[in-house]
């Protein structure tokens, strides 16, 4: 019989709303006021409130998302794009706000799937503790996996509440992210028509992306 392995963790039992509650009454404290004093007697309950929304993509399977798709498009066969997506996610180093704006575009090979479902595919990744190199290419490489198009491109422009409202206070400043896959990534021709529906000169983002 083989051994289970000596790496092998077991699955943390998921903290309680009370659990929750209390951890930020802590941290409350820890800023110096009392969680006990009127304005803030419901923080701890709206604080875990938010928390589940904010985090909401932890429950969201990403290929069940995409799951739904359609053969019926008349042979279309050229850049579906959708762009200008404004998501908020928050930074897994300091759990302070990523807001921006995501463009993610396909080319497909036979099969397309509602634009709502990309919008959701967005959120499932933002609403989860992340950096935006990763929330970058786990959306290409979904989408990628899922629908085998000819080619998929992703595209994120968002600023950073770590670095604009702590740390270097660098206010107005944002950071751009890239991942082209397929025929994105050898065409140049098909990235610098995708890279000019958005609006973005195409000397920013290489192939090597």
């Amino acid at each position: 019989m083989a051994r289970s392995s000596k790496s092998a963790r077991p699955r943390a039992t998921r903290p309680t709303q009370t659990d929750a509650e209390d951890a930020v009454r802590t941290l409350i404290r820890w800023a110096g006021d009392d969680p006990a004093r009127e304005g803030l007697r419901e923080t701890p309950a709206r604080v875990a409130r938010a928390y589940k929304e904010f985090f909401r993509g932890y429950g969201v399977d990403p290929v069940q998302v995409l799951k739904r798709t359609f053969e019926e498009t008349d042979g279309y066969d050229e850049m579906i794009v959708l762009k200008d997506m404004r998501f908020e996610s928050h930074c897994e180093h300091h759990m302070a706000a990523i807001i921006g704006r995501a463009h993610i575009a396909y080319l497909p090979s036979k099969r397309v799937v509602g634009i709502s479902k990309l919008a959701r595919l967005l959120d499932v990744y933002a609403k989860r503790l992340q950096i935006q190199e990763k929330l970058t290419a786990q959306i290409a490489n979904t989408l990628n996996d899922v629908l085998q198009p000819r080619g998929v491109a992703v595209v994120i422009d968002a600023s950073h509440q770590c670095m604009t409202t702590r740390g270097v206070h660098k206010p107005g400043t944002s950071m751009v992210t890239s991942r082209m896959l397929g025929a994105f990534r050898t065409d140049a021709s098909t990235r610098r028509e995708f890279l000019a529906f958005i609006g973005m000169p195409h000397g920013i983002i290489g192939s090597n992306t």
